[in-house]
């Protein structure tokens, strides 16, 4: 049997996530959607899928990761080929490579990066308002910069999820970049992974304190558990930038 590396780029607009733990994957998932390519293209039931990285409902992706084992003969330029003439035009399979039956996409990731769009123009572009926030005051950058370092290292970071987990809410932040020009603001976040919903409640918490809205020192609070974090930041400006392996 064959292992297949997937590297998926999609606009989740559109989606409930990329997939929904413990259920069977619906029409409404980009899981859904490939699974239901990839059963037809092998003629094979019960496909399973093995992903880098949850996205959330309205999340997109640059770059996320799957892995499958399939008896299909097909060269991978074929696989490439069929997936992205039948998946919809909101998913594209950039990369489609045979790796060693060791290789699983969730378990062998050492680290995950999100990367967060804001326009700070008066008017947003028309073009860009379905993947783009758009942010009606421009943040203060320094001083979100100087919150974001509370933030750097190995931190519970529980209060920044919505406590879904039932498992170790320990992460580790190893980066947060925020930069920008005069039409666009990005805030980077670079972490060994992530949460439910921790990457966008970080940065909504983070655009608080860029708003005047917070103090930046509030950070501390809220990992103590002493304050809480700042309503998640609106998901269609997310997007999963790389998974590294």
């Amino acid at each position: 049997m064959r292992n297949i590396k997937l590297t998926i780029e999609y606009d989740g607009s559109r989606y409930q996530g990329f997939c929904r733990p413990g259920k069977n994957e619906p029409g409404g998932t980009v899981a859904g959607k490939l699974i239901d390519v990839l059963q037809k293209m092998t003629g094979e039931n019960g496909i399973e899928l093995n992903h880098g990285c949850r996205t959330e409902a309205g999340v997109h992706a640059y770059a996320q990761t799957v892995n499958f084992k399939t008896n299909t003969d097909m060269h991978t330029a074929d696989i490439k080929h069929y997936l992205n003439r039948y998946l919809p035009m909101d998913i594209a399979i950039t990369e489609v490579k045979e790796v060693s039956d060791r290789f699983h996409a969730q378990l062998n990731a050492v680290s995950k990066t999100y990367v967060y769009r804001m326009t700070i123009t008066e008017i947003p572009s028309v073009f860009e308002r379905r993947h783009t926030y758009h942010c009606y005051q421009v943040p203060d950058k320094k001083t979100m910069q100087q919150a974001a370092l509370y933030l750097i290292g190995k931190h519970d970071f529980k209060n920044f999820s919505d406590g879904k987990s039932s498992k170790s809410t320990i992460r580790e932040i190893y980066n947060i970049d925020i930069y920008g020009d005069e039409e666009e603001m990005q805030i980077l976040v670079h972490a060994d992974d992530f949460l439910h919903n921790m990457a966008r409640t970080v940065i909504g918490t983070l655009l608080d304190i860029g708003l005047g809205l917070r103090r930046k020192e509030d950070i501390e609070d809220i990992l103590a558990g002493t304050k809480s974090a700042s309503p998640a930041c609106d998901p269609k400006g997310l997007y999963l930038q790389e998974i590294t392996y």
